[in-house]
């Protein structure tokens, strides 16, 4: 299984689809090509979930491997109460938080509370359109919000990226993490709130990189 070249932030794919369960069945069954065809599905989410958490392109391969063999191995003990992304989805989470405690010794807790101001990060980036100057633009804009989110910490980057990257529902991002809804909600709003305040000094006042859209 190679590492998918893709953009570990702002690249969005639809997860899940109708055919996800028969594929499931028959990979509980023995179906190495089914497995497979739910890997070629999924790799690259994976992958850009793992980048997203760990910060670092070998231990996010790590994180794809360990986490396609995990729930390979383990298919029998998927239930079905979700989709099978989703259950995935929680155990590359476990994977990747797993890297940074052994890269370091004092890891922000999923339940650890920060302070901060009061406003909303808006969330789909604006088209810069086709020149070279503005593509350029969009390249420094890229690296600015990968930055961003990087410098969260982790409770809060996994929850934004699972909700505003990879689409995940309020419900969905509970089910996977353990937590309550409203708990979701709370660490979505703070880490918004957090790249805003790192975001502001790259725009002028009262301009914002991202349009505004309430959190439902």
């Amino acid at each position: 299984m190679s590492s998918p070249k893709t953009n570990p932030v702002l690249v969005r794919t639809p997860a899940g689809g109708a055919d996800e369960h028969r594929f499931v069945e028959r990979a509980r069954q023995g179906d190495l090509a089914a497995f497979e065809e739910l890997v070629n599905r999924y790799e690259q989410k994976i992958f850009r979930l793992a980048m997203n958490i760990t910060g670092n392109r070998e231990d996010a391969e790590d994180v794809l491997q360990e986490a396609f063999l995990k729930a390979y191995t383990n298919l029998g003990r998927f239930q079905g109460d979700s989709r099978f992304y989703t259950w995935l989805v929680r155990i590359a989470i476990n994977e990747g938080l797993m890297k940074l405690r052994k890269r370091r010794a004092n890891v922000v807790s999923l339940d650890q509370e920060v302070e901060t101001d009061e406003d909303v990060l808006p969330r789909q980036v604006e088209d810069w359109g086709p020149n070279p100057e503005q593509r350029f633009a969009q390249i420094e804009l890229q690296h600015i919000l990968d930055e961003a989110i990087a410098s969260l910490e982790p409770g809060y980057r996994i929850v934004f990226v699972l909700r505003d990257i990879e689409q995940l529902s309020s419900e969905e991002i509970a089910q996977v993490l353990g937590l309550s809804v409203p708990a979701v909600k709370s660490r979505l709003l703070r880490a918004r709130l957090k790249l805003r305040e790192r975001l502001n000094p790259y725009f002028r006042p009262g301009e914002s990189p991202l349009p505004a859209r309430p959190e439902r």
